[in-house]
């Protein structure tokens, strides 16, 4: 597959991939990245990809800080060698990977994220904190040994730092001398072979004695270390002696713990290596905005909005393709305009990332299968060497194909047959087709021999496309179109370039009635194509604005049953409080009445009594029980389904559709349909007298009435006619509000619809539109 993964432009991808690796482990996984073949190896591989991406989305990032390549130190650990300080360093920071990885998975399966694959990673990696920490001990972040890394070190350090102290006094004072500006090239103390030395002037060299180790390029001065700092200078390099002893000593017990460590770190390393190969697949996906692909075993894909990873999102056109059920071959016909072999690269890029467990840059839904082979003629392949011109390139490389073919390969042929001789290259394109369908291979073929647009209707299993072109700018659209074959387009191009129109006449006459025949029947397709879209885009938005209209009413009704539930509640509340009031009221009044008698101070009777508080008592104030009032209906009937009735609580008429329990039916409101109790249902008419009704009789368009009447163009007469028209239809439907475009343009249709409007009786009333409603241009109006 080398040739196919280069002329696919797999290495590019894998370029891109390595971007995201954090780590020399996860390019090496990279670096290394093949499709694969096996069905079950590439689910598995999705599965992992696809937790990678979950954590990536809730996450953001992954900490993979630390990790680096310990392979080669563990090795060298392993066989007795003795690690240096900074090899440590990298060693710890591969352990503290390791274990803020294992916290990282753990906090996000404390919240409850399904990460199965991730998870067994996890509980594999080993946390040697004992090594970790033994080396921190010793090893500082800069790659030093610490003072603490033994007694014995902290000690020999102690004798280092008291010996150059002492030779640094002894050397200052000589440098402070009387006659020491006379005979020093410079007031300082510096170091020559490790040894303190002071810089002296040739003529003054035997003043000082000792030893000279080093002079100036001019030879004017010398470094010398005086006779009486030699010994103390011979005792400091015993000190350093032992110091760099004790760290060899130190160095070789750390390299022997990370020996007995090895397996383990090795292990981690590995560990750590893939999930920096899967989150790097991960944040690539995010990175071109792909999808994990549905895969299946059946050959067959299908692509939505598929975009070629390698051409910037924003100018890439996205394509839908699909192969392997109702047709197993593609002929991509038409002019060398470009498209047709990004299609082609498109293809079997995505089917290489797909086999490669990554995801693919193309909409949720996508399915794919898994090939066991790929291959890709694609391109000019010229050989000077083998001498070998462009058709003969293409051949052998053809010929190699058919004899690996099989039943499970994809094979994509760039402009199949070109170079040679148009009616052998034809034949040739069409007996290759025949041979490879014959092995039931997935075949997407480019040409732009017009022989080959007949081919799909000769054979059930092969399907035209085309990429579209754009005669008005003399570019392709990219746009693949499945069904249709290309045509050439060369007059038009021609005559839009300046080309006068006898000439291309004349090049018509040249061209055969069928080729003719062919071409208009392709450009016709091409019209009913783009006329059935365009009216297929228009019913959408119809729909979508129909749902959301439909939504809103629903949520409004809604709103409406529970408000007036809340006034029912509200009121029932205020009547009982205000009945305990007026009972407590008249219980305080009689029991006055009753003291009063008690004391003699009145005559007032008992029956006397009775009678305050029957009067009292129909002072109360009455809530009735129910807040809907009863209604008697006019007829006395049992409802039926396809009645007509009126809903007393909206005072509005609608039909019975269905009786879903005792005492409640489903009744259609306009364009709403709605549960009501029967008691709130008044009987108006049987089915039979309502298809003697206009409403029933209307078909056709204006049957289903639009929520807005475009008048722009119209006369003025004619506007109003329509207008008329269009209100009854409307509040036949139940519309309680409807938009009528007049247009901006003089103001003098604007100004006749409304003051149509002004005197019309089904008319609440109506305003401009608001900025989103078209401003001045539209009219909203509210129906009675």
């Amino acid at each position: 597959m080398q040739r196919t993964l280069r002329v696919l432009e797999y290495d590019k991808i894998k370029e891109q991939l390595l971007k995201h690796a954090s780590s020399s482990l996860g390019k090496e996984r990279i670096r290394n990245l093949m499709p694969s073949t096996d069905y079950e190896e590439v689910v598995e591989l999705h599965e992992s990809t696809d937790e990678a991406v979950k954590v990536i989305r809730l996450r953001g990032n992954v900490p993979l800080g630390g990790l680096s390549d310990i392979r080669m130190q563990v090795k060298r650990a392993e066989i007795g060698g003795t690690l240096s300080p900074s090899e440590l360093i990298a060693i710890s920071g591969v352990t503290y990977a390791g274990r803020q990885m294992i916290r990282f998975i753990e906090g996000l399966l404390e919240n409850e994220v399904e990460i199965p694959y991730l998870e067994s990673l996890s509980n594999q990696i080993i946390p040697l904190l004992e090594l970790d920490k033994n080396i921190k001990a010793a090893i500082g972040d800069n790659g030093e040994v610490l003072d603490d890394a033994s007694v014995t070190l902290r000690l020999i350090r102690q004798q280092v730092r008291t010996a150059e102290s002492r030779i640094r006094e002894k050397l200052e004072s000589l440098t402070r001398g009387n006659n020491a500006q006379k005979m020093l090239s410079d007031s300082i103390v510096t170091i020559r072979n490790d040894r303190f030395v002071i810089p002296v002037k040739q003529e003054y060299r035997h003043v000082y004695g000792g030893i000279v180790h080093d002079q100036s390029s001019s030879g004017q001065t010398l470094f010398i270390e005086p006779q009486a700092v030699v010994t103390l200078n011979n005792n400091l390099q015993e000190a350093k002696v032992k110091e760099e002893q004790e760290i060899e000593k130190i160095l070789m017990q750390l390299t022997g713990e990370v020996a007995e460590a090895s397996t383990d770190l090795l292990q981690n390393v590995e560990i750590l290596a893939e999930m920096d190969f899967l989150f790097a697949k991960a944040n690539y996906s995010h990175h071109i905005k792909a999808s994990k692909p549905i895969l299946n075993n059946d050959r067959y894909f299908k692509l939505k909005k598929a975009r070629h990873p390698l051409i910037p999102r924003d100018i890439v056109v996205a394509n839908d393709i699909e192969l392997g059920k109702d047709f197993t071959t593609i002929v991509i016909t038409g002019p060398n305009t470009g498209g047709k072999t990004v299609t082609l690269k498109t293809i079997g890029i995505c089917v290489l990332m797909t086999q490669s467990g990554l995801q693919i840059p193309t909409l949720d839904g996508s399915e794919i299968c898994v090939f066991e082979q790929v291959f890709a003629d694609i391109g000019d392949e010229q050989s000077i060497e083998q001498s070998l011109s462009t058709f003969s390139s293409h051949m052998v490389n053809i010929v190699d194909i058919l004899k690996h073919v099989n039943h499970n390969s994809l094979v994509l042929f760039d402009e199949l047959g070109a170079g040679t001789d148009p009616q052998e290259g034809a034949a040739l394109a069409i007996s290759i087709l025949d041979e490879v369908s014959d092995y039931e291979a997935r075949v997407v073929a480019t040409t732009h021999y017009p022989e080959l647009k007949a081919y799909s209707y000769n054979r059930e299993h092969v399907m035209n496309a085309s990429v579209e072109f754009d005669v008005e700018t003399l570019s392709p659209t990219y746009r693949l179109l499945i069904g249709v074959p290309g045509r050439s387009n060369a007059f038009e191009i021609s005559r839009r370039l300046g080309l006068s129109n006898h000439v291309i006449d004349k090049a018509r006459n040249h061209v055969s009635e069928e080729s003719n025949e062919v071409e208009n029947m392709i450009a016709s397709l091409e019209t009913s194509r783009k006329g059935a879209e365009s009216e297929w885009k228009e019913a959408e938005d119809y729909r979508k604005e129909s749902e959301r209209i439909f939504k809103d009413l629903q949520k409004q009704m809604m709103d409406f049953y529970e408000h007036r539930d809340d006034l029912y509640r509200e009121a029932q509340e205020e009547a009982k409080k205000r009945i305990r009031t007026a009972q407590q009221e008249a219980e305080d009044i009689i029991k006055e009445l009753r003291e009063l008698k008690n004391l003699e101070l009145s005559s007032i009777k008992d029956h006397e009594l009775i009678q305050a508080r029957t009067r009292l008592e129909g002072a109360i104030p009455y809530a009735p029980k129910k807040s809907v009032p009863q209604v008697t209906p006019k007829k006395q009937r049992k409802l039926r389904e396809g009645d007509e009735v009126k809903v007393i609580s909206f005072n509005q008429k609608g039909t019975l559709l269905d009786q879903i329990s005792e005492g409640e039916w489903q009744v259609q409101l306009g364009i709403i349909k709605m549960k009501v109790k029967e008691n709130d249902i008044e009987f108006v008419s049987s089915p039979k007298v309502v298809k003697e009704r206009t409403v029933t009789a209307v078909k056709g368009k204006d049957f289903h009435v639009n929520l807005e009447l475009d008048l722009r163009g119209e006369r003025y007469e004619d506007a109003l006619i329509r207008v008329e028209k269009y209100i009854d239809d409307a509040i036949l439907a139940g519309y309680p509000r409807i938009n009528i475009i007049h247009g901006k343009g003089t103001g003098a249709l604007r100004q006749g619809v409304q003051d149509y409007l002004k005197n019309h009786r089904s008319v609440k009333s109506y305003r401009y539109g608001a900025a989103s409603e078209g401003g001045i241009g539209v009219t909203v109006v509210d129906l009675k």
